[in-house]
């Protein structure tokens, strides 16, 4: 056998030298690492679900701020047009309807509308749901492997 001159290793010349093996981790040091990469997984996961929900949070409430701007303006316009209608309906009716009718005829017309539009807003309302599905499952999965991970 000859000297490698430049690693300083014995074997046979032209063939290369083999690095000594470092020393392989523990099953212990292993699972430890399984387990805080869970860890950091699942902290990851909480932070993108908060982040997520922040943001919805900000768009409802410049929503918010459009709907309201729009309901105040729409519920004026709303008035104006139906003590229009009131009139409307009393000058075509008139002598046969008093002022008073034709008010009783439009708000429960109003009503019956108005009422209709709230059922379907509820209907819509408690569909409705407020936290990302993707998010909340990958945690939901991340929290069950952490409890059992067989």
């Amino acid at each position: 056998m000859a000297t490698d001159l430049i690693n300083g290793r014995e074997g046979k010349v032209g063939e290369p030298a083999v690095p000594p093996r470092p020393e392989e981790p523990g099953l212990s040091s292993l699972i430890g690492g399984i387990v805080d990469d869970a860890q950091k997984l699942i902290e990851h996961q909480f932070s993108l679900l908060t982040h997520d929900i922040r943001k919805d949070v900000k768009r409802a409430k410049e929503t918010g701020l459009y709907l309201g701007v729009s309901f105040a303006l729409l519920s004026a316009g709303g008035l104006l047009m139906m003590l229009m209608l009131v009139h409307l309906l009393e000058w075509l009716a008139r002598p046969s309807l008093e002022l008073w009718a034709c008010y009783a005829i439009v708000g429960v017309a109003v009503t019956v509308a108005g009422l209709a539009f709230f059922a379907y807003g509820k209907q819509k309302l408690e569909k409705l749901n407020v936290v990302p599905e993707q998010t909340a499952q990958g945690m939901k999965e991340n929290l069950q492997w952490k409890t059992n991970p067989n």
